[in-house]
């Protein structure tokens, strides 16, 4: 498996993976669709990351997002794995991506808003240092499905 930038050859994999997991568990929300159907101008253009996981085919089968904060810490965001290469590892190893590139531009945390029903994501996000935050540290969101708010400091 290969661990990749995007580029603009991933865009139609990006939105459809991310509209796989998203959809089977949840409604697609506004935040979603804007990210989907425009990853450069609504991530990479604003200084965040994409990542994308690649098989030995060439298949795309896996993907994550920086996204850049107000703080100086990244989101991280729309991280999936498709159904075929799930408990193969690659989620762990996409986060410590993250939490690689983060280190490198400086970053002083990672934040991430999830959803109590995820409990795999949960239990990685746990295993690579993510803590809860607590109900005053919680920032605004503007996913309707978001009840878990978490941060890793660097």
């Amino acid at each position: 498996m290969l661990i990749t930038p995007f580029e603009p050859r991933h865009a139609t994999a990006w939105r459809d993976l991310n509209e796989a997991w998203i959809s089977k568990h949840f409604a697609i929300e506004p935040k979603d669709r804007a990210v989907l159907d425009d990853p450069v101008g609504k991530i990479i253009d604003k200084g965040g990351q994409i990542f994308m996981v690649e098989d030995e085919a060439g298949q795309v089968v896996g993907c994550v997002a920086l996204i850049p904060m107000a703080d100086g810490g990244f989101e991280v965001a729309k991280m999936t794995v498709s159904e075929a290469a799930r408990g193969t590892g690659l989620g762990r190893r996409l986060m410590q991506v993250c939490i690689d590139a983060a280190k490198a531009a400086g970053a002083p945390r990672l934040y991430l808003e999830t959803n109590s029903s995820l409990a795999p994501a949960l239990g990685l996000y746990r295993a690579m240092g993510f803590v809860d935050l607590a109900p005053e540290m919680r920032p605004r969101t503007d996913y309707a499905r978001c009840d878990v708010w978490m941060e890793r400091m660097l």
